[in-house]
């Protein structure tokens, strides 16, 4: 993958698109089934999680994904929270300016990992409230992933 301006137009755009009217515990469980349902029709040996900072909300791994796939979820989403931007997003802009995490926002990439996948949740008018993650494809299909179900999903709840 060759990181772009036009890909980081793209998320932009689908950060702004993807916003949902409300997001609760039940729409988190409905979300991650949506997400497994998916992963499982495309043959992804993926770990998949949605939480809020302090409480995992949904998590499964299907079968072939790994404890390393756990890792890659919870440093994917620190990216997140933290920078309140998808974790895709974050990496080509890093990728872009030839710096990386470490050096420019002087965190560990043992606890933060710019890698696609992770995906904020937003509420109108309230903000980011959860994070929706796949971990086990290569990052541009985690993210498709990811953002795939949650427009369906956001479709499914209008």
């Amino acid at each position: 993958m060759v990181p772009t301006k036009e890909m980081l137009d793209q998320i932009a755009q689908e950060e702004r698109e993807l916003i949902l009217d409300h997001f609760t515990e039940e729409d988190a469980w409905e979300l991650g089934c949506l997400l497994v349902e998916e992963a499982r029709k495309r043959g992804a040996r993926v770990a998949v999680d949605i939480r809020r900072p302090a409480q995992i909300m949904f998590h499964a791994a299907l079968a072939g994904a790994t404890p390393d796939n756990d890792e890659w979820i919870r440093r994917k989403s620190n990216v997140v929270f933290r920078f309140g931007k998808a974790s895709f997003a974050v990496g080509i802009s890093l990728a872009l300016a030839d710096t990386t995490i470490e050096k420019k926002s002087f965190v560990s990439p043992l606890d933060y990992s710019p890698h696609g996948g992770a995906f904020p949740i937003r509420v109108a008018n309230c903000g980011l409230v959860a994070c929706a993650t796949v971990s086990g494809l290569p990052q541009e299909e985690d993210h498709a992933l990811v953002t795939a179900c949650i427009r369906k999903f956001r479709e499914l709840k209008r």
